[in-house]
């Protein structure tokens, strides 16, 4: 598994206005679920997890570098937690740092030790250039333009990522596609409309296999 090092997360290299906003976004899928717990996994900078500590939710980090100082130090391939223990578990722009199919593995044991849902993002690489206006009485409305995904294959993958939303062979349609052979619904996604290079899923775990294990 590839290592981001502690350094990558320091406040004036790593949060933009950008990614600020996009931890705003953490934050209200995520409690959408009203969840009394919460496992994230790769915390990074420790941002979301202290916002939702502040809002009496008890979320417990988990990352394999012990330099970030997660709460419980482990990989995501097999994650130390019984089925459906926490009501959410999350991971943001954390998976594209895994070879593709250790990612799947990871998601797979996101699903199993939640109980309500998964939420996750990922680097989106089809960029869109994000304009905005105001409006009178309406606010602000955001409106993007593509760029030609033709060259999406000539732009360097950034850092230390292994894949990323369409790149070649790494469709939308096929990463949500595996992602729901593991038994749940897609519920939402969106990009964030400030930053679309995060593109978020909201997944609900499926009732059947809920029921199924004595939830």
């Amino acid at each position: 598994m590839a290592q981001v090092e502690s350094a990558h997360y320091e406040f004036s290299k790593y949060v933009s206005k950008e990614r600020w906003v996009s931890f705003y976004h953490q934050m209200v899928e995520v409690l959408k679920f009203v969840p009394e717990s919460v496992l994230e996994l790769g915390p990074g900078p420790g941002i979301l997890n202290t916002l939702l500590s502040k809002f009496g939710v008890e979320t417990v980090t988990v990352d394999h570098a012990p330099d970030l100082w997660p709460d419980v130090v482990a990989s995501g391939v097999a994650l130390p937690f019984v089925d459906n223990q926490f009501d959410c578990t999350c991971a943001f722009q954390v998976l594209e740092h895994l070879s593709y199919e250790d990612s799947l593995k990871v998601f797979a044991e996101l699903v199993r030790v939640a109980r309500k849902g998964v939420v996750v993002s990922l680097p989106n690489a089809a960029i869109l250039w994000p304009f905005s206006v105001y409006i009178p009485t309406m606010g602000v409305r955001y409106f993007h333009v593509s760029k030609p995904t033709r060259i999406l294959g000539t732009f360097p993958l950034r850092h230390k990522h292994y894949w990323e939303i369409g790149r070649p062979g790494y469709s939308r349609d096929k990463i949500v596609g595996d992602f729901l052979k593991e038994q749940v619904d897609l519920k939402d996604e969106h990009r964030v409309k400030e930053f679309p290079y995060h593109h978020f899923f909201v997944f609900n775990k499926n009732m059947t296999e809920r029921l199924g294990n004595g939830a």
